[in-house]
């Protein structure tokens, strides 16, 4: 359905990537990744016909549409979020307008008989079919069930779009192109402002999508569940495997490991060819050996190495000032926005070096309470900061408010003292913004790289309590890892705000967990909550019910019998048996592979000669990895089966 052939693009002399070609298929549901800057939005633009490459073809098939979701959206204003989705369905709407004004005219006119009046008739036939035919009567309700899907609520429907943050008015756009029925779906970073209700429900619905999705995406776990394809752009080249995210990484590796011994092999060999050639160049009786060994030399072709991309940011956060012991202090904080109360009567003491996780749904307080303590929020109660104190705050959409029009080096000297001034380039360089790239205009930079930016920005300022919002949004899986390392080593007190548990894995030494208005403390890090809630991540912690409600919704007469007592046993047994069999057959797999790799080890050339090695290779590890995940599934059937 599209085809690239042969691709290059460059900017300023500088070359984005080279050379590219792959192909979309309906079906593929393909992970587009790199690191910031690579070029994943550049391409995808190429794909939805925005941009044209330097060379190389873009070909699609005739007729087909393309839905493009954009990192930055520009959106009418004066009309309601039902007004706004209903965009999606332009020749619906055109019809609409058709239809009244041939209904108009009809109840104003009295010339039954006139040919006029029947060409008014056979219109109103014609249109009403075809609005039948493309959805006329159902659309309404199609996007009424989009817009809940996406986290709206139904009194939301009727409110102006300009009302909405930058995340819910990315989420009505995005409900527009899953209504528009595209033949292929071009999505850039969709889960970022997404709550994980929203982002579950995105899942299945990308999973059931009979057209082909190509997305740019940094969160691992939605990668894996909604890709059955990993394509990277890394160096100007582009790897794509058939493979999730995860699994890709794993190829990945083991094909470079391949390459790296297969490149190892070819250089002895090389190198032993040459001695040979010298040896034998200037005796007259061997000087055809020589000569055939060169031409043999000459033919070869060389192996080469998938290069890795090892560049990464680095970061440190600096204290300001030792504050006093107690650096923040709430009693009976309260907020409402309108009739809608979000938090009420919030204590609070936070002490000198503490690392603090705060967790929980969306629209729960997270964000509000985060700018009540860098006094951005009007509220009721009382918030007092130590002494000493000096606030870093990293907003969820603090790179929006990066100026377009200035470049990276102005961004930072426009926000520089006269301390921090002689480090702006130095910092700027700790953050990948080296020689010309401190003169690129903000408004062309990806949204990673202004993430970056903002980061940069943060460290011309002091501080000694550091309150960041959704930090990885936008940030690329190296540049999370890098950052998280940088929050490990921060000396001062640190307030999170995250859904991400891989990222908050050692980072907290407490979470705070936000529900029903109130805060609840766990005095452990992320892992002891998730533990203490007995779940094993955060999308079940917020599907999941509260307990008391659960316990006061279970009457005594919904208690098992004897029966169920019974089936749950025979139940449970089975279970067993069958997790049983796959253990087995997990060892004697597990076994087989470590056998394999011990021939590579030991007699490269001759294993990988066999006929068809590799493929029988790849099978016992696709089949190891299927039984991985039917054990995993069997585990937590009989966990659940114990505790029926």
């Amino acid at each position: 359905m599209l085809n690239v052939h042969d691709v290059s693009v460059s900017f300023g002399g500088e070359v984005l990537f080279e050379g590219i070609s792959f192909r979309l298929n309906p079906g593929d549901r393909v992970g587009l990744i790199g690191k910031n800057g690579a070029g994943k939005s550049t391409l995808l633009k190429l794909l939805g016909g925005e941009m044209q490459p330097g060379s190389g073809t873009i070909s699609r098939d005739k007729g087909m549409s393309i839905g493009y979701l954009k990192q930055d959206l520009e959106f009418r204003k004066g009309i309601t979020v039902l007004e706004e989705a209903y965009q999606a369905f332009g020749e619906i709407k055109d019809l609409e307008r058709e239809l009244e004004r041939i209904n108009t005219a009809l109840a104003t006119r009295e010339d039954y008989e006139s040919e006029g009046y029947h060409e008014l008739m056979v219109s109103l036939s014609d249109l009403t079919h075809r609005y039948e035919l493309i959805g006329g009567y159902q659309y309404q309700g199609e996007t009424e069930k989009v817009l809940l899907g996406l986290g709206f609520q139904r009194s939301d429907f009727d409110k102006l779009t300009d009302t909405f943050s930058g995340g819910w008015r990315m989420r009505i756009e995005l409900a527009k192109l899953l209504l528009q029925k595209n033949d292929l779906l071009l999505l850039d970073e969709p889960t970022n402002h997404l709550d994980i209700d929203s982002i579950l429900w995105l899942e299945e619905f990308l999973r059931q999508f009979g057209g082909a999705v190509l997305m740019v995406s940094h969160d691992r776990m939605f990668l894996d569940q909604v890709t059955n394809r990993t394509v990277e752009i890394s160096l100007g080249r582009i790897y794509d495997y058939p493979k999730p995210y995860s699994e890709f990484l794993t190829l990945r590796e083991e094909i470079r490991q391949q390459q790296l011994s297969a490149q190892k092999n070819q250089q002895r060999e090389i190198q032993q060819a040459e001695r040979l050639i010298e040896k034998f160049r200037a005796k007259s009786t061997k000087a055809s050996m020589a000569q055939s060994l060169i031409k043999k030399l000459d033919r070869m072709d060389r192996i080469e190495v998938d290069q890795a991309d090892n560049q990464v940011m680095r970061v440190r956060f600096p204290i300001s000032v030792q504050p006093g012991k107690v650096v923040l202090e709430l009693d009976s904080v309260a907020k409402s926005y309108g009739e809608k109360s979000v938090l009420s009567g919030v204590d609070l003491l936070i002490e000198r070096g503490s690392k603090i996780a705060f967790v929980g749904q969306n629209g729960q307080g997270k964000t509000t309470l985060a700018r009540i303590v860098v006094g951005e929020l009007d509220h009721k109660g009382t918030c007092k900061l130590g002494h000493n104190v000096k606030l870093g705050y990293f907003a969820q959409d603090q790179a929006d408010h990066l100026d377009g029009n200035l470049t990276v080096l102005d961004t930072m000297l426009e926000a520089a003292t006269e301390t921090s001034r002689p480090k702006i380039r130095d910092i700027l360089g700790t953050f990948l913004f080296r020689g010309d790239e401190v003169e690129k205009y903000v408004k062309v930079l990806s949204g990673g790289e202004r993430n970056r930016l903002a980061l940069a920005r943060m460290l011309l300022q002091p501080f000694n309590v550091l309150v960041m919002d959704e930090p990885t949004n936008h940030l690329d899986i190296p540049s999370k890892k890098v950052l998280k390392e940088a929050l490990q080593h921060f000396e001062g007190t640190l307030i999170l705000v995250s859904h991400d548990r891989d990222f908050l894995q050692g980072l907290t030494n407490m979470v705070y967990e936000f529900r029903d208005e109130k805060i609840k403390p766990f005095l452990g890090d992320i892992d002891f909550y998730l533990d203490q809630r007995n779940v094993s991540d955060f999308r079940e912690v917020e599907k999941k019910q509260p307990q008391t409600t659960m316990a006061h919704n279970a009457a005594p007469s919904q208690r098992k019998g004897k029966n169920d007592d019974y089936q749950n046993q025979k139940k449970l047994k089975s279970l067993k048996n069958r997790l049983s069999g796959v253990e087995k057959r997990i060892q004697e797999l597990e076994t087989e592979i470590a056998e394999i790799d011990h021939q590579l080890l030991m007699n490269y050339d001759q294993t990988i000669s066999e006929t068809g090695f590799f493929d029988r290779y790849q099978a016992r590890k696709d089949q190891l990895e299927e039984l991985m995940q039917q054990w995993e599934e069997l585990t937590g059937a009989v966990e659940e089966a114990e505790q029926a």
